[in-house]
């Protein structure tokens, strides 16, 4: 059976030269970079290294710009609780869009609970946030905007150097989740205007277990970690040596390949969007059509009278590896608050799975995909109420309506006396 892995959003492979690099921090150079001899000096400089290509992927103006936590969710709540902890004094508002991340959505729900108030900004039905609200939230008392670079669920590209531009104005530090977009498109701290930015090497290459901060000089920030000094008192802890190091490789060779990786991402997106539109009925793809707003690795889908959860693990008896919503939400079994978000319909979020796929996928993974699914889903669909109710007249479909029967949902609603939520 053919392996297709499709799953490059939740983690990548370690690639070869960033295993060869990280080796001999586990054995040789196993001091710690706290130390004051000289096998904790050898660490030190190779963290140092890992730094500079940290800040080189991103164009941060230094070095020392370059804070390095456990993983994307640490580096979240360290910018989310930090920058709100260290400027109480001028306000306790936040402002978010309404489709971040759970690290950061979860850490304004705990902030909320201590007292500070957010305003969730609202997105157009492709993810895009609207700018016009985003620019009435900002009140005199908010201390910080929270905008991703790129959609975890749906791929959506926000435009974040116009973001940067009205906190810029209102003089309002931005916080810029990179996770979704870190080494698979550029990334300008400078053109953005971002004060602060995430991401995590496990997403492009790297290894698990470390987690990337870039904090602008001018941003105040507070360590939400306390122990001894490290990370220039920003984030207490023993680093993380072999990742950190791993990741700076990783980091440096996603810079040099950026360009061919979009270009092959790019096309297999076409490929595979293609191919199942074409072969698979009543199926929605989520979020911008491939092109200049929509990342080149990611296909959000809504396959019509069956369940995301019934895909996945057909997929995976079939050898294809796919993600039923965020991989911090999917085991919650719960509907994506990021299609909620969108209008999306309840059925077509609840038939909802994700395939992202990377730089060493090919045109026969991706023609193999297609057909598999479409198998997948006309058996699932054997299997259906919903499916055999669509045929007889009962309810109709969202994508695709005949204009016979009631959605879905109507009918879901009818029969509890509930509206479907």
């Amino acid at each position: 059976m053919r392996q297709v892995y499709l799953d490059h959003q939740a983690s990548t492979p370690v690639l070869p030269e960033v295993f060869d690099a990280m080796r001999p921090y586990f054995t040789e150079a196993f001091g710690n970079p706290s130390s004051l001899h000289q096998h904790g000096l050898r660490v030190r400089d190779a963290i140092k290294t890992a730094r500079r290509q940290m800040a080189a992927l991103i164009n941060a103006e230094s070095e020392e710009e370059i804070f390095f936590t456990s993983d994307g969710t640490e580096s979240s709540n360290l910018a989310i609780k930090g920058v709100a902890y260290a400027n109480e004094r001028r306000g306790r508002h936040l402002v978010v869009s309404a489709t971040e991340h759970p690290s950061v959505m979860n850490s304004v729900e705990f902030l909320e609970k201590q007292g500070f108030t957010c305003t969730r900004v609202s997105v157009d039905s492709e993810g895009l946030i609207r700018l016009p609200e985003l620019k009435a939230a900002i009140t005199p008392q908010t201390t910080l905007v929270a905008v991703h670079h790129v959609n975890h669920d749906i791929g959506t590209i926000e435009p974040i150097a116009e973001v940067g531009k009205i906190c810029a104005e209102a003089g309002v530090p931005l916080y810029v989740d990179c996770e979704a977009s870190a080494g698979w498109l550029p990334i300008d701290v400078k053109a953005m205007g971002a004060a602060l930015v995430s991401f995590s090497p496990h997403r492009f290459y790297g290894p698990k277990g470390v987690g990337v901060l870039y904090r602008h000089r001018k941003a105040r920030i507070v360590s939400i970690l306390h122990g001894g000094v490290q990370e220039n008192g920003r984030r207490a802890g023993t680093e993380n040596v072999p990742a950190i190091v791993g990741g700076g490789v990783a980091a440096e060779i996603a810079l040099q390949e950026m360009s061919a990786r979009i270009a092959h991402t790019f096309h297999l997106q076409q490929r595979l969007w293609k191919g199942l539109s074409e072969h698979v009925p009543y199926i929605k793809l989520n979020g911008p059509l491939p092109g200049p707003n929509r990342i080149s690795t990611n296909l959000n889908l809504s396959t019509e009278f069956i369940e995301g959860e019934g895909q996945l693990l057909l997929c995976d008896l079939n050898g294809i590896a796919v993600a039923s919503g965020s991989s911090c939400v999917s085991k919650s079994l719960k509907i994506s608050h990021v299609l909620a978000a969108i209008g999306l319909d309840h059925a077509l979020a609840q038939g909802n799975i994700i395939m992202t796929h990377g730089k060493d996928n090919t045109e026969e993974d991706v023609d193999y995909v297609v057909g598999s699914f479409a198998k997948i889903a006309a058996k699932l669909r054997g299997m259906s109420p919903m499916w055999e109710e669509f045929e007889s007249g009962v309810i109709d479909s969202v994508i695709a309506p005949r204009g016979i029967g009631k959605s879905f949902s109507e009918h879901a609603a009818g029969i509890s006396g509930k509206p479907a939520r």
